[in-house]
């Protein structure tokens, strides 16, 4: 449960982003006002200029309404900014609470594909990947009640996280940590060397929860 905010430009686009604000603000009036009240949480509308200057600065624990293309501008730059794209994830939710997307927010990384493709190594961040399938399955364990799918998603995740926490990471994470005129090679590893490294951390967490493969 978190506040919200939605940002638009509706000073500059007065009739676009102006229906926007309007539309939130009578939606939230006549439908969520009193659930958010009850619940001491907040909604606020903010020009984007603001707003993003609020978000660098923030510690997150807010819901950030944006339209398609401030959301997706904006969510790269954060996911760029904290991190990487290759940890970042897109999940489009259907209004019946049923039918989900999940898919890497990175693209398809062609570049790396083929040097791939000509048999040479590359150290390619498969995270975002990962977490598309987690986000997938964690939906299809919701709507079964498949309460060993959902574990095996948690320890997944989990996984992933202790590799990179541990230091074993792929390239574009390791330009974050080092920097770009200090990085060497032993910093980072190659696509299916990291992969391996994910399974036998997956491994070990299975093993300790005796969740069976």
């Amino acid at each position: 449960k978190l506040p919200m905010y939605l940002s638009t430009k509706n000073t500059i686009l007065k009739q676009y982003d102006g229906q926007f604000k309007e539309i939130f603000e009578l939606l939230y009036e006549e439908c969520y006002k009193r659930d958010f009240e009850k619940e001491g949480l907040t909604y606020e509308h903010r020009l984007i200029d603001d707003m993003v200057a609020f978000v660098i600065k923030s510690e997150g624990d807010f819901l950030w309404a944006c339209k398609n293309y401030d959301g997706d501008v904006q969510s790269d730059i954060l996911a760029q900014g904290f991190g990487s794209l290759g940890l970042m994830t897109s999940v489009l939710v259907c209004p019946d609470g049923i039918t989900i997307e999940a898919e890497a927010a990175h693209g398809t990384v062609t570049r790396h594909f083929r040097e791939h493709q000509k048999g040479n190594p590359t150290s390619t961040n498969p995270v975002a990947s990962i977490y598309a399938w987690i986000r997938g399955l964690q939906h299809r364990a919701k709507l079964d009640k498949n309460e060993q799918l959902t574990s095996f998603c948690d320890l997944l995740e989990k996984s992933i996280i202790k590799c990179i926490e541990s230091g074993k990471m792929t390239k574009d994470l390791a330009l974050c940590v080092h920097g770009s005129k200090n990085i060497k090679k032993d910093d980072f590893m190659q696509t299916e060397e990291f992969i391996d490294e994910i399974k036998i951390k997956l491994d070990k967490l299975m093993e300790q929860n005796e969740i069976k493969s």
